[in-house]
């Protein structure tokens, strides 16, 4: 891996967010597309100054990614589809900004995008036999995870509530979310139970949606106000004696995809949990939220849920995470996900998130995992 210190700095040139909804009458080149333009008129550039387009979705079919840029403008560039489940988004992001740290291009776009049935997603990341057993059923998948957590914990199903409330109620601040209202401790303990030990409201909803970011060399930055840069792109899969039965001499287990990428980050960045700002933490399933935290080592196992009671988690507290939402309250269309998740540090970066904007924040991370399985850790700062 080479080390930051060798590669070009990449800044951010500029983001572009929609309206996360059911797009009834719309398809991903409507709103994709939208997405895109906004980026360009975020950042002050014209669509004929990008040089390459890094694209991801899951479900969206052969070549989706340039059917949403035939929306805006076919020049010959090349457009390359990534599909990497739930980071997806992450993993375009990852190709643009070491396409530009690389020197290989100058300006470059990375997008994300998917239009969502309704239901429980319909996972294809697992083998034939996996998938007669129900595996793809993430909920029932969340929830042995959840029980394991709670064991282990002490955790209680009150705790994962509690993320749910203030995710919930960081989304009414947040103009582009799916659920725009907050929702009552009582709301969240009475709604119907999906999978033992989670509820409805511990599942976050799916919803259709698209971000897109622009990353450039700092020379063709147009502005240098509140300048973003890259300090870690990070992408890890799974091995052997991790989630998988054979062991491994390189990763002996106890091994755990989200440590290990976010170990990488720190190192690259040069940056540990305790520099950073804002976090947005890959919250599928409200608990998730809080197993993630630790481990991406903002403390160690089962002491999130005193932050989480001691409202050190809210917008306000210590260690602001899922400021805008999460995907409790954000939604979950796939592609987009990780994207948008970004798109959140850089606007708290700049200090532009209103209402629901962290103070002095100058270092932020984002999170998401995927079928694989895969993690995502993007470090920014300013």
């Amino acid at each position: 891996m080479k080390p930051m210190n060798q590669m070009k700095d990449v800044a951010v040139a500029g983001i572009g967010l929609v309206r996360w909804k059911r797009y009834v009458d719309q398809e991903i080149y409507d709103f994709g597309s939208e997405a895109i333009l906004n980026a360009l008129k975020d950042a002050g550039m014209e669509w004929k100054e990008i040089q390459a387009a890094f694209c991801g979705s899951v479900y969206q079919g052969t070549g989706s990614g340039h059917q949403v840029i035939k929306e805006i403008g076919m020049t010959g560039i090349p457009i390359v589809n990534v599909e990497n489940a739930c980071s997806s988004g992450a993993s375009a992001f990852r190709l643009a900004y070491q396409s530009v740290a690389a020197e290989i291009y100058d300006i470059v776009l990375a997008v994300g995008f998917e239009k969502m049935p309704r239901g429980p997603i319909p996972s294809t990341a697992f083998r034939p036999y996996e998938l007669k057993m129900g595996f793809n059923f993430q909920p029932a998948n969340y929830a042995n995870e959840t029980v394991r957590y709670m064991t282990e914990t002490g955790a209680t199903v009150e705790d994962f509530s509690r993320v749910t409330v203030k995710n919930r109620k960081n989304g009414a601040l947040n103009p582009n979310a799916f659920f725009q209202t907050p929702v009552t401790f009582e709301e969240v303990m009475n709604s119907r139970v999906v999978a033992t030990p989670l509820r409805l409201l511990h599942c976050c909803p799916t919803c259709d949606g698209a971000a897109a970011i622009i990353l450039c060399s700092n020379n063709k930055l147009k502005s240098k106000t509140n300048r973003i840069t890259v300090a870690a792109s990070v992408l890890a899969s799974g091995v052997y004696g991790g989630e998988n039965p054979v062991k491994s001499v390189k990763f002996p287990p106890p091994f755990d995809i989200v440590e290990f990428s976010a170990k990488q980050a720190y190192e690259i960045s040069g940056y540990g949990p305790e520099d950073m700002n804002v976090v947005q933490a890959y919250d599928t399933m409200a608990p998730s939220e809080l197993w993630n935290l630790e481990k991406l080592g903002f403390c160690q196992r089962g002491e999130v849920l005193k932050l989480l009671k001691d409202g050190e988690l809210d917008i306000d507290g210590k260690l602001p995470v899922n400021t805008d939402g999460g995907l409790m309250s954000r939604g979950h269309p796939l592609g987009a996900t990780a994207a948008a998740q970004i798109c959140e540090i850089v606007l708290q970066l700049r200090g532009e998130a209103g209402p629901r904007q962290v103070a002095g924040a100058r270092i932020g991370l984002a999170h998401a995992r995927g079928a694989g399985p895969n993690s995502a850790v993007t470090i920014l700062k300013r």
